[in-house]
């Protein structure tokens, strides 16, 4: 079983090769090539890593000192709602409990939550049917823009 711990810095490119795998499994077919490498080098280049870091709540899973899947948190607002800006696992490491671990590590250690909130694309059915299986309902679903390309997405909350 993996170890779910906090992030460091020194992680961040484990994680980032974490983020590249899984972006591409996921969205084959959903988001242009060139969008996600574009997405990718904006929201995972080391600056924007390091701001995470400092700013939200990261948990890596780790086996054998390998990083094979993270969540990053959004800290808890004033009404007890938290967002969960991604939770990604390496495509072979999926379907193991690991995301269940990492999503649940996050839930005990952010104080006072009540809601975490996704942003899911609809067509991403293995992040639709994680959330599903883990009681987020559907709030609302409504087109993003997302560097030209049109993404279907659906806003969830979990009530913890």
């Amino acid at each position: 079983m993996a170890l779910i711990r906090k992030m460091q810095a020194e992680d961040i490119a484990q994680v980032q090769d974490v983020a590249r795998k899984s972006w591409n499994a996921t969205y084959e077919g959903i988001i242009p090539f060139e969008i996600q490498e574009k997405f990718l080098k904006m929201a995972y280049n080391d600056e924007s890593m390091k701001q995470r870091l400092d700013r939200s709540f990261l948990f890596v899973a780790e086996i054998e000192s390998d990083i094979i899947g993270f969540a990053n948190f959004s800290p808890v607002n004033d009404e007890g709602i938290a967002e969960l800006g991604a939770i990604y696992l390496s495509p072979e490491h999926q379907g193991k409990g690991i995301g269940s671990a990492l999503l649940q590590k996050g839930i005990n250690e952010l104080e006072g939550i009540k809601e975490v909130y996704i942003n899911v694309e609809k067509d991403n059915k293995i992040g639709k049917s994680f959330y599903d299986a883990k009681g987020f309902q559907v709030v609302r679903e409504f087109d993003d823009q997302f560097d030209g390309h049109t993404l279907k997405t659906v806003r969830m909350v979990l009530t913890v």
